[in-house]
């Protein structure tokens, strides 16, 4: 199985925010530890970064000739890129929304989701981990 896991706006700096609430990991560290997961669980995975919301798009219009499955975490723009939820919107393959802090106990605008309805499953609040539950997820769907 194919996988891509598209990272958005200000995760770059994820390992400079509060350890409390993103777990104190940086980008690369991550990115590491989803392809050993992936390594583990048998399939391929391919790690994205951006802060440009039009890069994100298009990765995704890239992943819709090639992903088996998606893992998003836009950041911030889950909670009002209408654009990435368009772009979303175009994949016949499961989708997992991950975000490393629990969104649904932090302030009110973070607990909506512009890819509500759109993805197969959410995981939140899991930090890291909660990548390996999506790539666990996904290979559960293409079995």
């Amino acid at each position: 199985m194919r996988i891509v896991v598209l990272n958005g706006v200000n995760l770059d700096v994820v390992g400079r925010r509060d350890p409390d609430v993103y777990g104190g990991i940086t980008i690369s560290e991550l990115e590491t530890q989803i392809y050993e997961w992936a390594s583990e669980l048998d399939c391929t995975v391919r790690c994205r970064q951006t802060n440009s919301e039009g890069e994100f798009v298009d990765w995704c219009h890239d992943a819709l000739d090639w992903a088996d499955g998606v893992i998003l975490n836009p950041g911030a723009w889950s909670h009002y890129s209408w654009a990435i939820h368009d772009a979303v919107e175009l994949f016949a393959v499961p989708v997992v929304e991950v975000h490393l802090s629990d969104v649904n106990a932090r302030e009110k605008w973070r607990r909506f989701s512009v890819l509500e309805g759109l993805v197969t499953a959410r995981v939140i609040g899991k930090g890291p981990e909660g990548y390996r539950e999506a790539l666990e997820l996904l290979l559960a769907k293409s079995s």
